[in-house]
């Protein structure tokens, strides 16, 4: 392959804060079972999903959608991250619409199953006629386990604008990774910038 492609895995590799370690991994069960004569630490851990009731099963995040949405937009753009790979992999060639010079953020839903997740991180990389423009790499933090998903919403950007910004589209390739490096999305996708959404 190409640098540009080696380029691109380099670049969605998270930072590494120097000095850090990842902790011991425990299951939900072990947790829970940690202090059992502790009252208020017991009803602080059910307030976090970490109960005798919960846990056991391989941990397991599930991305439901990856959202953008802009105080000049009526209704936030979402890709359903539930499709089968081969529906997202037409998202690079049918690139979503944004319109140019506006504030936007972008989001994320999921949920987590059976286990603790540690930190986890969205990285996402942006390239335009192959040369990158763009970076994110935003942390989401770490989640217990509960049926209801969780929703992520990054700092705001602003969009480019100017004829020259129109011209083309963008590929962008997300990806969402744990600290056991663990890569639970890896998908590439595509917009363009136009005048009005």
């Amino acid at each position: 392959m190409s640098h540009t492609h080696e380029a691109t895995e380099d670049d969605l590799n998270p930072t590494q804060t120097e000095g850090y370690k990842v902790g011991q991994s425990r299951t939900v069960a072990e947790l829970a079972a940690l202090d059992q004569e502790d009252e208020s630490l017991q009803r602080w851990k059910q307030s976090l999903g970490i109960g005798a009731a919960t846990g056991g099963g391989v941990k397991k995040v599930i991305l439901k959608t990856l959202f953008l949405s802009s105080p000049t937009l009526t209704q936030p753009i979402s890709i359903d991250l539930t499709q089968p790979a081969a529906e997202l992999s037409k998202l690079k060639k049918e690139p979503v619409t944004i319109k140019e010079g506006v504030e936007y953020s972008v989001g994320i839903t999921f949920v987590i199953e059976n286990e603790i997740i540690s930190g986890l991180k969205y990285l996402q990389v942006v390239k335009r006629s192959g040369l990158k423009v763009d970076k994110t790499e935003a942390m989401l933090g770490s989640y217990g386990p509960q049926p209801e998903p969780y929703t992520k919403i990054f700092a705001s950007e602003e969009s480019p604008s100017g004829m020259l910004a129109r011209s083309g589209s963008y590929n962008v390739r997300s990806r969402v990774i744990d600290d056991d490096n663990h890569v639970w999305l890896d998908f590439e996708w595509g917009f363009k910038l136009a005048k009005e959404w």
